[in-house]
């Protein structure tokens, strides 16, 4: 802040320091402490004004950017826009390369920060020209003056989590954080925070979540990418359907999958039992958490810590839906549809 008028200089100066915040009703009954790294409280609302803060200011350090040029990245929503927010405040045109499966609150959200947006067909191959990672490359090789952020291969992405959410988390439990759990996209934020951690102390837990349809956690116990594990799925931000070189497999212990349907309640569960709004992949999380306390991964002494990436309001039309609920067939008999109806007076 300023001397005198207490403000900050913009927005970019409340870019990390999210809080911790203990979990309670969602985990009652488990052995062990829970934790949430709420990464909502980033002015951009996700982990990801993280990465665009720094991956642009290292740009700028190394003079690839100038007025005029223009930021283009591959997104499935998060990431384009803290990249939007970074860029408006900075003064840089963005283009995003959006995947379909990205909600419809997130494309709005993108084209408000002023940024150009291109939606792609989630279900096609990564090398197919009509995917996201493709249109992001022919968009930068026609557009003069640009740069590509490249999240799934810079390893500037995984430097950010190394740099800040990491050595905060650490700080925050006192060091006595026993198991790390992150759901595994780009891989940027379990790497960076495993890295980290281990260093301190390497007998941490890394936990990554996957997808069923993503290709990450057979990769990681086998070494090899098999297309029989690729199918469309629903998650966005979890999973991948290639093998992002800012994913540091070394320094994750173990992925646990997790369902579609089971994330999307689990979500809606801990905004209802812990009065925190969050988004598809917190509960995930959560779900991969239920899921590993099951099989007998923590005991009394565990401290965990589960990575929070995003805010529930990206949702609204989505798992927060109830008719997009059931148009996916999540409500059944393990999965009732909620019961606080709205009634409208007249």
């Amino acid at each position: 802040m300023t001397a005198g008028i207490q403000a900050y200089p913009n927005l970019l100066a409340l870019v990390g320091n999210t809080p911790l915040i203990r979990l309670n009703r969602i985990v009652e009954n488990f052995k062990g402490e829970y934790y949430a790294k709420w990464e909502a409280y980033n002015p951009g609302h996700s982990n990801k004004d993280r990465i665009a803060l720094h991956i642009i200011e290292e740009a700028e350090k190394k003079g690839l950017l100038k007025k005029g040029t223009t930021i283009i990245e591959t997104t499935s929503g998060n990431t384009g826009f803290s990249l939007a927010m970074v860029s408006m405040i900075k003064g840089y045109e963005c283009i995003l390369a959006v995947s379909s499966k990205s909600s419809e609150d997130k494309i709005s959200m993108l084209r408000s920060m002023g940024a150009k947006v291109y939606v792609c067909p989630a279900n096609v191959k990564a090398d197919d020209p009509r995917s996201y990672y493709q249109v992001a490359q022919r968009i930068h090789q026609e557009t003069s003056n640009s740069i590509y952020i490249n999240q799934y291969f810079n390893a500037l992405n995984t430097l950010a989590h190394y740099k800040s959410t990491g050595p905060e988390i650490w700080k925050q439990t006192n060091g006595e954080i026993t198991h790390l759990v992150a759901c595994s996209g780009t891989g940027g934020t379990i790497s960076g925070c495993a890295r980290y951690l281990k260093e301190q102390n390497p007998n941490i837990r890394i936990i990554g979540v996957d997808a069923y349809g993503s290709v990450l956690k057979k990769y990681h116990e086998t070494q090899e990418l098999d297309p029989k594990e690729i199918y469309p799925y629903r998650i966005e931000g979890l999973g991948k359907n290639l093998i992002p070189s800012a994913t540091d497999f070394d320094v994750i212990d173990h992925f646990e999958k997790v369902t579609d349907e089971d994330s999307a309640h689990t979500a809606r569960a801990v905004s209802k039992n812990e009065g925190i709004f969050v988004g598809y992949t917190c509960g995930a999380a959560v779900q991969a958490i239920k899921q590993l306390h099951a099989k007998g991964e923590f005991d009394a002494k565990s401290k965990v810590v589960a990575i929070f990436p995003d805010h529930g309001s990206r949702y609204i039309s989505k798992i927060y839906s109830d008719q997009w609920m059931k148009e996916q067939g999540f409500f059944d008999s393990d999965h009732v549809e909620a019961s606080n109806k709205v009634e409208y007076i007249r």
